[in-house]
């Protein structure tokens, strides 16, 4: 079991989008299950790459109750959203401390490489579709506070600085 530090805010890593994985490895495994034991040592609900300093679209989500669920992804891809959304209070341990309403989506259909290394595509509702949109944010070089008005992103960031 390897918990692995996440990066603080504001690490420039965080703002880079991840390369592509091209093939699921014994290494990406690996990842994966380090990935894992962060997650639940935070205890968080998903985890992606860059979190951890690791700039490849890796990301594991696991919104179940009684845990030990998670869903490995690599180069997770949104294939479809619903139009009604659902609004969540979001956080991040590389933010610790403080946390944001934001909406999207209630449901997503994703598509992505399994552990197998086969294509896999999947519906996520609630949570577990928060988490999958807020990891693939992540993987993008974005965190939960880009999605709030400048206002509210000036004064969220102002009480992190505060905090730490």
């Amino acid at each position: 079991m390897t918990i692995r530090p996440c990066l603080p805010w504001p690490d420039k890593r965080l703002r880079t989008k991840a390369e592509d994985v091209a093939e699921i490895t014994d290494d990406i495994r690996a990842i994966w299950d380090d990935m894992i034991d962060t997650m639940e040592a935070m205890p968080g609900v998903g985890l992606a790459g860059p979190q951890i300093g690791v700039m490849l679209r890796l990301a594991v989500v696991d919104g179940s109750t009684e845990r030990g669920r998670a869903v490995r992804m690599a180069n997770p891809e949104i294939l479809h959203s619903s139009i009604e959304l659902r609004e969540h209070d979001e956080a991040s341990p590389n933010l610790p401390g403080v946390s944001a309403k934001v909406k999207r989506p209630r449901a997503v259909t994703v598509k992505y490489l399994n552990e197998k290394g086969i294509v896999d595509r999947r519906d996520f509702v609630g949570i577990e579709a928060t988490s999958v949109q807020h990891q693939i944010d992540h993987l993008n070089g974005k965190m939960y506070f880009d999605r709030l008005s400048k206002v509210k992103r000036d004064i969220l960031l102002r009480k992190a600085r505060k905090q730490g």
